[in-house]
Parts: C-alpha cells; structure tokens; sequence
C-alpha cells in the first residue's frame, strides 16, 4: 500500500510541487519567528516574558492531539507488522532489524544527552495544567476553548490491545484497520493544521524564554542543535557504515555520493518521505532484488526512524534538564521502550515527531510539558538531519538486508558505486509521468 500511495503521489506532479512550496513557506515562517521571538526577548525581556502564552497555547494543541496520533499509528503499525511478517524471511529479518538499531538509536541520543547535559541553566517553569496559563481575562479564555489531552499510557495501551486484536481477526478485521486508516488520514490533517500555529508558538516560546534567561537560552539551543547533528554524523558514518563494510564490503562515503541527489530533495523538504520513489528505484538499480526493496523500503520508513530516534531521546533530555528536573536512569530507560513503541508509523508527517515527544513527556513527567515550546522552536532546525539520518538508515538497511537474504548483487553495487554504471535519470523520469 505504502509503494502505491507514494508513486502515485510522485506522478501527480502539479500536487507535489504545490505541497513542497507550502511547507517551504512554514519552513521559513518557523525560522523567521525563531529569530524576531529571540530578538524581542533580548532587546525587550519583559514583552518576551509576557509572550509565553502563545507558546503554552501551542503546546496545548499539541497535547490535545496527542491520544488520537498514538492511537491510530500504534493500531496500524501492528498491521503492518502482521503484513510484513507475513512476506517470510525478509520481512522478519526487516523487522528485527529496524527494532533492533531504533532501539540503538535512542540508547546513543539517551548517552550523548547525558554527556552534554544540553539546557543546563535555562530554569524553564513547570507546566501545571491545573493553574491558569495567565491572569490575563482573555488569555485564559482563549486556552479554555483547547480541549484537554487524553491520558497517554492507557491510550497506549488501548491501542496495543485493538492492534493485536485486529491481527488476530485477519481478513474480517480489515475494515476496521481501513476505517482507523481514514481516521488517521483526519488524525494528521489536523496535525497539519496545528502545524501551521507553530510560527506563533515558537515565536512566543523562544521570546519568553530568552527573555528569562537573555543569551543562555541562545547558548544553550544551539548546543542541542550541534551535539544532534553531530550524533547524527557519528551514526551515519561509524555505525551505518561499520556495518555495511563488514556485511557488504561497501563504502558508506560512496553510497552517500550515489545518492547525492536525494539529499538536495530531501534537504528541501526537510522529509525523507519525498525520495521514497527514488530510493526504490535506486536500490534496484544498485543490485538489490526487487521483491527485497519492495519489502524494506516502504517498512522501513514506518520503523526504522534513526535520526527521529536521536531526535526524540535527546530533546526528552533537554527538556527536563532545562526545567531542573532531569530524569533519572530508570525514568530515561522508562522513556526509552515508551519510544520505541511510539515512534513507530509516524513517517513523513509533518509534527509526528512533535507529538510523540509530548507523548513520551506527559506519560512520564506531566510537569515538562512546559518546555516543549522551545523544542518546537529549534525543530525545523534538526529536521534536515532527522530525515537524512532517517533516508540513509534506510539505503543500508536494504542493502544489508539483500546480502544477508542473498538477494544482492554485490558485483553491480561496487559498479555503480563506482561510477562504472551510472543510474539513467531519464527512466526515472518516464515512470514518474
């Protein structure tokens, strides 16, 4: 299903490029907002301060959004299992792997985040959902019109048992899985919607918090940016890359440069969602089976998140360390399986990433909610590396996954690795009209 609804996506050119230039315009809103909040907050503290209540708003709609987002993926994301576990070994294989270096991937945000303690000093307030967000009359009535969240672990666990109970029906259960589809389909247009408040929401969060704590706030953000892109380097290159030379015998710096290209699109789009008809066509051509790629590819981009799994684990960190509330080993290992679990079905969605985080925060310490809005601020900034992190996961992934299922031809990989024969753009072209 995942194939057909991305090529056909890939075909409607028009609706592509349309689609593009709207999240291009929210792109620069967030980083526009980002800016003047951080230049208010330090040419004006007090305005900044008294600008909090927009990004409280704003974490409000995330929260209130929460519940339906963890409900309908987790109940799908057991469907696909069933159906990719189904296909025989490469699918099981497939699935052992991404859980496998998902749950590595939180494990290396959790200990780089420990390493850096980033947001140290910021002293965030609390959230506490039962006091008013402002003694301001209107204020208060325009947060009063937000529902209130569900309660995140029962809905987890809800939509665990639905999901098995769903796979055990088999076929007569597929209606309901359809229905839950066209629910989620709702589920992330309003996702969407909310999404195009976060200009205002990081506006006011970044103006409030720089406005408390002046250039630290400042300092602080940009060593969470920095140490996450760099753990996504070191990911990249000394993990994925480790594995696919003892497996294959390739070279990770000559299949970043065959897919070079790939990166420019989703550097532009800031999803990797976007290559997905590329990389199909390019790991065949590669030398990798079709049915192999067919299998992987369109799994993996439900649960083999890498870079959205550093994402998550280090900006938990940032947000209890900021409010002077870290978390303790048990609660970081608690946050870690909450993770993995709920970070799985969420691809390509634009605020997915958003809302499992306050997922993981409310579950486990209500209070920290109040620092989300410095996150959704600075997330715009991480996205380019949470998707490429999460695209080149994916090439090796499929790569290693030929080998081991024999289905690779590794004499083609190195040609065209190589550059020996190189990949014809313009058959690309023709199956994309």
């Amino acid at each position: 299903m995942a194939i057909t609804e991305h090529d056909s996506a890939a075909t409607d050119a028009p609706q592509q490029v349309k689609k593009k230039d709207r999240t291009h315009w929210l792109y620069i809103s967030v980083i526009a907002a980002v800016v003047l909040g951080a230049i208010i907050g330090l040419v004006a503290p007090d305005l900044g301060k008294a600008l909090k209540p927009l990004g409280d708003g704003f974490v409000a709609l995330i929260k209130m959004i929460i519940a339906p987002v963890i409900f309908c993926t987790i109940v799908l994301g057991i469907g696909s299992i069933a159906k990719a576990a189904t296909v025989g070994k490469v699918g099981g294989l497939a699935l052992l792997y991404f859980i496998s270096m998902s749950t590595f991937a939180l494990a290396l945000g959790l200990i780089v985040g420990n390493i850096i303690h980033p947001g140290e000093g910021l002293d965030l307030q609390p959230y506490d959902p039962s006091k008013p967000a402002s003694s301001n009359a209107s204020v208060d009535f325009f947060m009063s019109l937000i529902p209130g969240s569900l309660p995140v672990l029962p809905t987890l666990v809800v939509a665990l048992l639905v999901g098995f109970a769903l796979q055990g029906m088999g076929k007569s259960g597929e209606p309901v899985l359809n229905g839950i589809q066209a629910i989620q389909k709702v589920v992330f247009r309003i996702m969407m919607m909310i999404m195009w408040v976060a200009p205002i929401g990081a506006f006011g969060a970044i103006a409030a918090v720089v406005g408390a704590t002046g250039w630290a706030a400042i300092g602080s953000m940009a060593i969470l940016m920095g140490a996450f892109y760099l753990t996504c380097i070191i990911f990249i290159v000394f993990v994925l890359g480790t594995m696919l030379r003892l497996v294959t015998g390739l070279n990770i710096f000559l299949l970043l440069k065959y897919l070079a290209r790939e990166y420019l699109l989703i550097f532009s789009t800031s999803s990797s969602e976007s290559a997905l008809p590329r990389l199909i066509a390019k790991m065949e051509h590669v030398g990798v089976s079709k049915p192999v790629v067919g299998i992987t590819v369109p799994t993996g981009y439900s649960f083999n998140l890498d870079g959205t799994a550093i994402y998550l684990t280090m900006s938990a960190l940032f947000v209890s360390t900021a409010m002077g509330m870290p978390m303790n080993l048990g609660e970081q290992i608690g946050l870690l399986v909450f993770m993995i679990i709920a970070s799985k079905g969420a691809a390509g969605v634009t605020g997915a990433g958003l809302a499992t985080l306050a997922a993981g925060l409310q579950a486990h310490r209500p209070e920290l909610l109040g620092g989300m809005g410095v996150i959704v601020g600075i997330d715009k900034f991480m996205s380019e590396a949470r998707a490429l992190t999460n695209f080149t996961g994916n090439a090796v992934a499929t790569l290693l996954i030929g080998k081991w299922t024999h289905e690779v031809d590794l004499d083609q990989a190195k040609a065209v690795l190589a550059g020996e024969r190189p990949f014809d753009e313009a058959l690309m072209e023709e199956s994309m009209h």
